[in-house]
């Protein structure tokens, strides 16, 4: 078996397995420990501003790639859009979004470093590679980005990558397809399935649970102590 059949054929079904599995296996064994396990109350200067630059930025990085990975090249030109105009807006917009969930990245991996001795006890071995391996998927995102796209004037990805990641969902994966892209390109997908089977053991399980119910929950009132049913109080939906 090639490397190529091994790490664009073979590799992405069984990060994809255990994406899936990992994810039932901890809801049903360890749902107590479904939880960012924050670290707001040991710091929180350092963490207002790196948390909204690496969720935003992160959060573009993702919708930039369901758009360039998903959306076929003939989908953006029914609708007008030229390959000219797609891949200024693509390039433009993703180095903004990986620059900024480059620097909340950078801040946060510092700020563990910094405050070691009260951040360490939510700190886990975990952690720190879930840290370096979101490190060199952005970098490889990056350097594939200024490389290939703008150093080198430009490489059409979505009739190479975008293509093999597509026939993934056919069970028909085009390894040739993957195995001609420039390297950058290799590298970063293939440590993006990393990153993708290591998901489901670490705390980023969490962006699962988004409160929605707290949007319909009904108000906790408040009561002073021995005050009458009728006595002022608080109504709060966030408490």
């Amino acid at each position: 078996m090639s490397t190529s059949i091994l790490v664009f054929a073979v590799w992405p079904y069984v990060a994809l397995t255990v994406f899936i599995i990992g994810h039932v296996w901890r809801w049903r064994r360890d749902q107590l420990g479904w939880t960012s396990r924050t670290s707001q109350l040991l710091e929180r200067r350092w963490l207002r501003l790196a948390s909204p630059l690496f969720h935003v930025g992160a959060l573009a990085v993702v919708l930039g790639h369901v758009v360039g990975i998903l959306v076929p090249a003939r989908v953006t030109a029914a609708i007008g859009v030229s390959e000219d105009a797609y891949h200024a807006t693509a390039v433009t917009v993703g180095l903004l979004a990986g620059a900024c969930m480059a620097a909340g990245l950078v801040i946060l991996v510092i700020r563990r470093v910094v405050h070691h001795q009260r951040l360490r006890l939510v700190t886990t071995r975990l952690d720190w590679v879930v840290y370096g391996l979101l490190v060199l998927v952005v970098a490889l995102g990056v350097c594939a980005t200024v490389g290939q796209n703008v150093a080198a004037g430009g490489y059409d990805y979505r009739e190479t990558v975008s293509v093999w990641f597509r026939s993934l969902f056919v069970a028909n994966p085009d390894v040739e397809l993957m195995a001609s892209a420039p390297a950058l390109y290799q590298v970063h997908v293939a440590v993006a399935f990393c990153f993708v089977a290591l998901w489901p053991f670490t705390r980023l399980v969490h962006v699962w649970s988004v409160p929605v119910g707290y949007l319909v929950r009904p108000y906790v009132v408040y009561r002073a102590a021995g005050a009458s049913p009728r006595a002022a109080v608080s109504r709060a939906p966030w408490a």
